[in-house]
C-alpha cells in the first residue's frame, strides 16, 4: 500500500548519543537518529518500522539538527557543514559539530556527556510505505522519507499525538475498505443480491 499523505511526522527513539572532542578542540555529538527495522509501538498491536534505504533520497537536502524539536535552538545544519548525516546498514547516523560560542549547544553537550540527555527524534514526511496486516495487529513499514526536515537530540522522545492520530485514522480507513471488499465478495457469492 502506498501512502500519499503530505503531513509532517516526527518519530522518536531511545538511542545513545556520545560526545567527542577532536584534535584542535572541536566538539561533537554523534549517534543514530533512526535504526532500521526497529519496531516503534504506536499503540498496543500497532507498530511502525523504518526500512533500510528510507533516507537514501533525502540526505542531500538541507537538514537541521535541533534541541527538542525547537526551531530556535539549531545545533547544526547540513548546508553549513556543521551537521553530517549518512545512512549505513544500521540506520541514519549523524554527527553535529557543536558551536562553543552557543550557550544552549554547550549546555546540551554537557548533558549528553553526563548521560542526562541521550535520546533522539527526527521530523519528516512519508513518501512511500507499506501497511502489513498481521491478523489482529498491524505494522507500517516506512520505505522512503522525503523530505527530512530535522533531526533532534531530545529529553523526552515521544510520538506527537498528530502522528498517532493519523495512523489510527489510516487504520480505520484500511479496515473500512477491507470490510467493503468482503461485503462485495459475499454479494457476488450469493448471486449479486
Amino acid at each position: 500500500m502506498s501512502n500519499e499523505r503530505k503531513q509532517r511526522q516526527t518519530r522518536s527513539l531511545p538511542q545513545r548519543f556520545e560526545t567527542r572532542e577532536a584534535e584542535g578542540g572541536a566538539l561533537y555529538i554523534e549517534g543514530y537518529f533512526a535504526v532500521f527495522d526497529s519496531p516503534y509501538e504506536l499503540w498496543e498491536g500497532a507498530v511502525e518500522i523504518v526500512k533500510p534505504g528510507a533516507f537514501a533520497g533525502c540526505l542531500s537536502q538541507d537538514v537541521r539538527a535541533l534541541i527538542n524539536h525547537d526551531t530556535t535552538l539549531v545545533l547544526g545544519r547540513t548546508k553549513s557543514g556543521t551537521l553530517s548525516l549518512k545512512e549505513d546498514s544500521r540506520g541514519l547516523w549523524g554527527s553535529i559539530q557543536i558551536n562553543r560560542d552557543d550557550v544552549d549547544a554547550m549546555n546540551l553537550y554537557a548533558r549528553v556527556q553526563r548521560g542526562d540527555v541521550d535520546q533522539c527524534s527526527f521530523g519528516f514526511e512519508i513518501k512511500r510505505e507499506t501497511f502489513v496486516d498481521l491478523g489482529g495487529a498491524c505494522r507500517w513499514e516506512i520505505e522512503e522519507v522525503d523530505p527530512l526536515y530535522e533531526v533532534t537530540v531530545c529529553t523526552f522522545p515521544a510520538y506527537e499525538a498528530t502522528g498517532v492520530s493519523a495512523r489510527k485514522q489510516q487504520l480505520e480507513e484500511i479496515q473500512h475498505r477491507q470490510a467493503q471488499a468482503w461485503r462485495e465478495t459475499m454479494k457476488q457469492r450469493l448471486g449479486g443480491t
